[in-house]
């Protein structure tokens, strides 16, 4: 640093960051110059670890969102999904549970339905991959910042970032306890947030720590017909977090961190969004609704014109429950001026249970339940080094993880009835009565007939899978010249993952569980009738039958005797179960491994004609490792999946206009992702498969503005053009075919001349992602009275339509939408105080949730994830 005339002289603070970021020299100006430009330059500088050491936002050649903790605090963002609504091309959502949450950025996103699956989405949290998405869904407490890197993140974060990441870091123990705070927020629907955090320097300057606590309990917004009113999708959880800073020189930090959540919710509800009761457009067609309505069943049935009455009917409420802990290390020790090592090391553990009412009726049909158990252990050693003109990182890193789970769907009492009237439509009624009336007609000789889909029933299976994961990776910033800087990263990343998986289909008493027939076939299709199937077993049998009433057939023959062979398989408990589908049809073992490896990476050059002007060009690749089903597949279904890869170009400039207080980040993208992996629900299963090749493109633009001093204005923007470029074994309209006898144009006709089970979704828009986002933020800062400042805060956001199913059903369209929140926040000074008054979606608009699903084995029907209604709280926060 220049030394000379400090007395007279001084360097711009903004320009000597920019300086010491990309090595670009600044010239000194005087200090009357700094004050008359201080007065125009009232952005906030925000700082970033995008590219893995703190730079301001604006200096850093990628498009990321960042959030500090005092706006955290200040905007009432109290989880992900609050972050993920303020950043552009960015999506979180659950689904039927909170183990099952989903991550997308600029489109690209994955199912977490699978535990098989990677995310497409990195998640960090004090630079600790996660590799479950829920584990990111506790409450954001006591947070320094979050950001949302947007693009693939292929070398730095080359853990499964083909899309993005999201980093969030917690505040640090401090030795002067700045830090510390106490805050509740109550609210309707029963909402009560509680949290603290506290520093204690216990060597002065040495050695700290830091607790923090937290716990959130809300009512529900859902009700239960049988059981009362907001009782699904509550909220109960808690968490805590111990921290240690040990500095024992001013080149060696070492930060150990443990922490411990909590989840225990009745989650999630999903009403009726269309019913099967009668088709909309084929007269005199009666669905499974219609079924239900009657006895012995008597359900509740809902006609989806009711979806935003909040109301559901279950045979019992969902189990939703989560245990997420950890421990992790983190050192950093200064080698010299130009050398920084830097080691993280973590072991984490996460439980997940949930336990559903699948068929989503108070008919006692089926449920599904799941218990997992997951252990991870992570390791990251790195050398970082900065010179004048070159900055660099050199670093490994190792990731294993085990996983357990047992999945187990089963029957209820009434699921026999279900099947026989059901699925068989009556066709089975005459040959079981048959069957009877020969038993009574021998004594007892000939024995009666068997239940086909008896309850207590359940269909389990065991997966373990072992994964390891092996990277090196480096990255360099190159200053060409004054206004140019050249960044290169390139990363190689070795994975392997065992899947072993054991079957088992269990019948009341242990009975031997049946194979005789492979499909049920439609009784008004001749061509489904073939041997083997259910329908052709049940001719054959009901002949036999005819033959012994016409006295054709006498059963004291051997001939005779050999015909009643073909009563024998409906004599058998649960013969009706293997043809029903795969998820309740026999399947063999599976153990199978998966080795893959990839070089992935970044070019970018950055230009920057001045201090307050950043463009930049790069080209990155990303990957997501393969993986390996854990559902109950088809057999002969391969249940390995490739890696998925991705390729993009982004353009962007980060701009800012001091004179009129200005900022606008703006980027242009364009992706390719190679053998995207989906997984899509069809009603008797999920499937999941790489779709093939997919597309996305499209515009960001971050804005803000101070056009007074007490005036700011923000604007977020996004344009995500998403669609499968190449998918022909996706998944086929069913509602809307049931519903109108329109067949999926993407069907086609095999040469044997049946309809294909897949159907062409090249062209289509994935689930969930929006085309159009914008979001619009106000606020207005004021004095209240001596020592009370305030400010009041209006967001107003627009969402496009939404496609909420992977095969583009005609009914499965989310319009738009927009939404309003509000805010009024007041600091008391005197007493280091603030008071929030916040409402969110304050005029209470409806829509759906991001995704619908075809409801399990009751074809024509779709059922929804509900948003959240208007919630409105209060929320203090005390500093000491």
């Amino acid at each position: 640093m220049d030394k000379s005339n400090t007395g007279q002289l001084k360097k711009n603070p903004i320009a000597l960051l920019i300086s010491l970021t990309l090595g670009v020299p600044i010239p000194i100006v005087s200090a009357q110059e700094i004050e008359e430009e201080v007065e125009t330059l009232r952005l906030e500088t925000i700082t970033v670890e995008a590219q893995k050491r703190r730079q301001s936002m604006q200096t850093v050649p990628v498009s990321v969102s960042a959030f500090s903790g005092k706006q955290l605090d200040q905007a009432v963002l109290k989880d992900i999904f609050d972050v993920a609504s303020m950043v552009p091309a960015s999506s979180a959502f659950q689904t039927q549970n909170v183990t099952n949450t989903s991550f997308s950025i600029r489109g690209i996103g994955t199912s977490s339905q699978n535990f098989g699956l990677d995310p497409s989405v990195g998640l960090y949290i004090d630079g600790i991959y996660r590799a479950r998405q829920s584990s990111m869904v506790n409450n954001l407490v006591d947070i320094e910042a979050v950001e949302v890197l947007r693009g693939p993140q292929g070398t730095l974060f080359g853990k499964n970032t083909p899309s993005g990441a999201i980093l969030i870091r917690s505040v640090a123990p401090s030795h002067d306890g700045a830090n510390n705070f106490i805050e509740g927020t109550v609210g309707n629907y029963g909402l009560l947030n509680y949290s603290a955090a506290a520093s204690v320097s216990a060597i002065d300057n040495i050695l700290a720590f830091r607790v923090t606590g937290f716990g959130s309990q809300r009512d529900g917004f859902v009700s239960e017909v049988n059981t009362g009113s907001d009782v699904l999708n509550d909220r109960d959880r808690w968490g805590a977090r111990l921290q240690a800073l040990y500095t024992p020189s001013d080149d060696v930090t070492l930060r150990i961190i443990a922490d411990y959540a909590e989840i225990d919710e009745i989650c999630c509800a999903a009403p009726v969004q269309v019913s099967n009761a009668h088709a909309t457009g084929i007269e005199g067609k009666f669905g499974t609704d219609s079924l239900l309505s009657q006895a012995p069943f008597n359900a509740t049935i809902f006609d989806g014109s009711d979806f935003f009455d909040h109301k559901v009917a279950l045979s019992f409420l969902p189990e939703s429950q989560v245990e997420d802990s950890g421990l992790s290390a983190e050192l950093n020790w200064d080698i010299n001026e130009q050398f920084t090592l830097v080691s993280i090391s973590a072991y984490r553990n996460f439980d997940s249970y949930d336990n559903i009412d699948s068929d989503f009726t108070d008919a006692h049909l089926f449920g599904t339940r799941n218990d997992s158990q997951q252990n991870s252990f992570s390791q990251e050693l790195r050398i970082d080094y900065t010179s004048d003109r070159v900055t660099g990182i050199l670093g490994a890193y190792y990731f294993r993880q085990d996983l357990d789970l047992d999945y187990s769907l089963y029957t209820g009492e009434q699921f026999n009835d279900f099947f026989l009237a059901g699925f068989a439509q009556g066709a089975f009624n005459d040959l079981l009565a048959g069957i009877d009336a020969l038993s009574i007609a021998t004594n007892g000789l000939i024995a009666a007939s068997a239940s086909p889909a008896p309850a207590s029933t359940s269909f389990d299976h065991r997966a373990d899978q072992k994964h390891e994961s092996y990277a090196i990776f480096g990255q360099i910033d190159y200053q060409l010249s004054e206004t140019l800087t050249l960044t290169t990263g390139l990363r190689y990343t070795d994975e392997s993952k065992d899947l072993s998986t054991i079957f088992s289909e269990v019948l009341p008493a242990d009975s031997t569980f049946p194979t005789f027939f492979t499909s049920v076939g439609d009784p008004a299709d001749p061509e489904s009738i073939v041997p083997g199937s259910l329908l052709y077993g049940a001719g054959v049998a009901g002949n036999v039958l005819a033959g012994i009433q016409a006295n054709t057939i006498d059963i004291t023959t051997a001939n005779g005797q050999a015909a009643l062979a073909a009563l024998a398989p409906f004599q058998t408990l649960g013969w009706g179960f293997n043809p029903l589908g795969a998820i309740t049809a026999a399947r063999s073992d599976i153990s199978d491994t998966l080795d893959d490896d990839q070089i992935t990476g970044t070019l970018k050059l950055s230009y920057t004609p001045n201090r307050d002007t950043l463009m930049y060009v790069s080209y990155g690749t990303g990957y997501k490792s393969g993986g390996t089903n854990t559902d109950r597949i088809s057999e002969g279904f391969d249940p390995i999946f490739a890696a998925e890869k991705s390729r993009s170009l982004e353009i962007g400039i980060k701009k800012d206009f001091p004179e009129q207080d200005l900022r606008v980040n703006a980027a242009i993208h364009s992706t390719n992702v190679d053998d995207i992996q989906a997984n899509t629900f069809t009603g008797t299963g999920f499937n999941l498969q790489n779709a093939g090749d997919y597309k996305t493109s499209g515009l960001e633009v971050e804005l803000t503005w101070l056009p007074t001093d007490t005036i700011e204005v923000g604007f977020v923007y996004a344009r995500v053009n998403a669609e499968y470029d190449n998918f022909t074994r996706g998944n086929c309209w069913i509602a809307y075919t049931w519903h109108t006898g329109i067949t999926d144009p993407g069907q086609e006709i095999s040469e044997s001349g049946a309809p294909n089970p897949y159907c062409d979704r090249s062209g289509d828009r994935p689930t969930g992602e929006p085309e159009d986002y914008a979001m619009l933020r106000v606020k207005k800062d004021f004095t209240v009275s001596d020592g009370v400042d305030a400010h009041i805060v209006a967001e107003y956001s627009y969402t496009g339509d939404v496609v909420l199913d992977g095969s583009n059903d005609p009914f499965a369209v989310q319009d738009s939408y927009s939404l309003l929140n509000l805010r009024f926040f007041m600091n008391f000074a005197k007493y280091d105080m603030d008071l929030v008054f916040w409402g969110r979606n304050v005029l209470d608009e409806e829509y759906i949730n991001h995704v619908n699903f075809n409801t399990p084995l009751q074809e024509g029907k779709f059922n929804a994830y509900i948003s959240d209604p208007a919630t409105f709280g209060i929320t203090l926060r005390k500093r000491f």
